[in-house]
């Protein structure tokens, strides 16, 4: 009868959405005639309830296991509600006012959910937010070093202790809070104290500009998790990975973070580090929101795919995904990594240098230190159960066909190695990166996945006054373009209000949505390799670094036509300084509202000693030069 409990469970389950898409079946399990068994990879969360019906019949089920350490805190968060109650909550749900989650806040929900951030069970309250920012510790003291937050703007279905159902942007309720606590936080404090700066080039500090004013915390209850459609069979939740941890035999468990393609360096660097400490390896790469820019997750999950089944033994190998919004906040950010792996099973991290790192600043400087994240790690490694592997730098060796550490090259010996920068140009150039650099399997599919960088998609973002001339010299300049066989969408700000912004006013708000609309299509655009012009004032700092994150940094050119406000109220054709100036236009740019300046633009032009045709070309050498638009014969003297 417990057996016909389980695979009734097992078969609700499926029905109520909350199952899990067919797998290969699990090594260690052993078909004994039943149904049981085909049902089991459906829902690998619950095997111990499953396990508990079959072992009373006598019926042996799993092979021997060695456990691994325990969770942080002791044991596993999970949200998710019992099946019985799965329908009469999702009918509740639709009757509650709803709640938008960003997708930052669905990959938050789907970690809190499984126990990923494990002890936290629930966006931060105002009492572990604070302590966390300030001092890396939740209230009750535990290690957690990111504030995790869900902000909202007031609204009147904000109300404490009532509940509200919690959607993704399909609309699909994925939990019901009950709304326990409403508090304000404050941007600039946060930004200090958890990123250690307040330069809008820092991807998160600028994303906060868009956040609401308040944030909500309360009691959660998960009906589903978010849908994947793809590589399903490698999407582990902490205890499915802790089963497939323990059936591989290693109490060691060394974790790798990445969210970029693996090279031999990489490749050898896992396998020297599992070798030293007698263990096995978590591939664990992160596909929830990294930084736009990076090699989408769909074809790096391909090439580690490839690694894992070919390169590894696969004895000693577990490659999972995790569905992580990073923070870039470097050292904290590391130590965050620690705690989340530790939750998956893990016992060893390889930290890297420049750990989680959001790039340079507004002065083209790192934002922190090379090997700050590691000490930071260290520093914690005791109270996290955590060590620290440190990612030491490889180079080859090609007269003995060898990795080494770079610390230990011998003297006078040859070395071989590529930067970053260098692999951007030989799959730019369409070029084969070196067997001895990359696996054949995996260079194929980068160059299967990355066009030559004169068919790369970019966004050229003209910001200035009204009236300084960026739609004349962006119309100019749409036509060179496509002279050169670029395919171009122009975005003029005062088109798009006529359609896609249409009934948006001037207001702050209202202008950083127009922009930030804006640069949505314009994301689209280039991540399908076109080049998307967009003329609009859009006078604040945030809102377009938020947009440059948006875009992806390596594909936006901010470019500033720097024309001064005298010379624009001259050219104002529609008199609409005037107005402004009469009063009867509130909140005008450079007359009642201000201009922020950039502070390091990519270009920078004006229109009083140069015309638009210049400027155009201008802009068109600085793409010629950084690859962007094919060299032609007119470029060739």
């Amino acid at each position: 009868m417990r057996l016909l409990a389980a695979l009734e469970f097992l078969r609700h389950s499926l029905r109520a959405g909350a199952g899990e898409v067919p797998v290969s079946k699990p090594a260690g399990w052993k078909n004994i005639g039943l149904v049981a068994f085909d049902l089991l990879p459906l829902a690998r969360d619950y095997r111990p309830f499953v396990l508990a019906s079959i072992q009373p019949l006598g019926l042996e089920a799993v092979k021997m296991t060695v456990p691994l350490i325990a969770p942080y805190g002791g044991s596993l968060v999970d949200l998710r509600i019992p099946i019985e109650r799965f329908e009469d909550l999702k009918a509740h749900a639709g009757n509650l006012p709803s709640l938008l989650l960003s997708e930052r806040s669905v990959c938050d929900l789907e970690l809190l959910a499984t126990g990923a951030f494990s002890p936290l069970d629930r966006f931060m309250g105002k009492e572990d937010y604070r302590r966390v920012r300030d001092e890396m510790r939740l209230a009750r003291g535990c290690l957690f070093p990111v504030p995790l937050t869900l902000p909202v703007d007031p609204a009147p279905a904000i109300k404490l202790d009532r509940q509200v159902a919690l959607r993704n942007a399909k609309g699909e309720i994925l939990a019901v809070m009950t709304v326990e606590e409403i508090y304000e936080w404050d941007l600039a404090e946060e930004a200090l104290r958890v990123f250690g700066t307040q330069d809008l080039r820092h991807p998160l500090v600028a994303e906060m500009h868009g956040w609401g004013r308040l944030n909500v915390s309360g009691y959660l209850q998960v009906l589903q998790l978010p849908r994947h459609h793809d590589f399903q069979e490698l999407r582990l939740t902490p205890i499915q990975a802790r089963v497939r941890l323990e059936e591989l035999g290693w109490q060691n468990v060394v974790a790798f973070q990445t969210r970029n393609p693996l090279h031999r360096a990489h490749e050898e660097l896992t396998k020297q580090a599992i070798e030293s400490v007698a263990g096995a390896l978590l591939l664990h790469p992160v596909v929830g929101m990294t930084k736009l820019g990076d090699v989408d997750h769909y074809t790096r999950v391909r090439t580690y795919k490839a690694l894992a089944e070919r390169y590894y033994n696969s004895g000693r190998i577990l490659l999972a995904l995790l569905p992580l919004a990073m923070r870039f906040a470097g050292p904290r950010e590391a130590v965050w990594h620690a705690l989340i792996r530790r939750n998956y099973g893990a016992n060893h991290l390889i930290v890297g240098r420049d750990h989680a790192s959001p790039g340079l600043n507004s002065n083209g400087r790192p934002f922190y230190g090379p090997l700050d994240a590691q000490r930071l790690v260290e520093t914690h490694s005791e109270e996290l159960g955590v060590a620290v592997l440190p990612f030491r730098e490889l180079v080859y060796l090609p007269g003995e066909e060898r990795y080494v550490e770079a610390s230990s090259v011998p003297p006078q010996a040859q070395t071989a190695s590529i930067s970053g920068t260098r692999v951007r140009e030989y799959l730019n150039e369409g070029k084969s990166l070196p067997v001895w650099f990359t696996r054949p399997e995996v260079a194929e599919i980068l160059a299967e996945t990355h066009p030559p960088r004169h068919r790369q998609g970019v966004c050229l973002w003209f910001t200035g006054l009204s009236g300084a001339g960026k739609s004349t010299t962006a119309e100019v300049l749409t036509i060179l373009l496509l002279e050169h066989g670029r395919q171009v969408t122009l975005l003029d700000g005062d088109v798009v209000r006529t359609h896609l912004s249409k009934g948006l006013g001037f207001s702050r708000d209202d202008r950083d949505t127009n922009i930030r609309r804006i640069g949505f299509v314009a994301a689209e655009i280039v991540r399908h390799g076109g080049i998307a012009i967009c003329a609009a004032v859009s006078p604040y700092r945030a809102t377009r670094n938020d947009v440059r994150n948006m875009v992806g940094t390596d594909r936006f050119v901010e470019i500033f036509v720097d024309t001064p406000l005298e010379v624009c109220e001259e050219r104002d054709a529609k008199g609409m300084y005037a107005k402004a100036r009469r009063g009867e236009i509130k909140e005008f740019t450079g007359v009642s509202d201000p201009y922020e300046t950039p502070l390091n633009p990519e270009i920078t032009f004006d229109t009083i000693r140069h015309t638009p045709q210049e400027n155009a070309h201008f802009i068109l050498d600085y793409l010629v030069e950084k690859g962007l638009v094919k060299r032609s014969e007119a470029h060739l003297d």
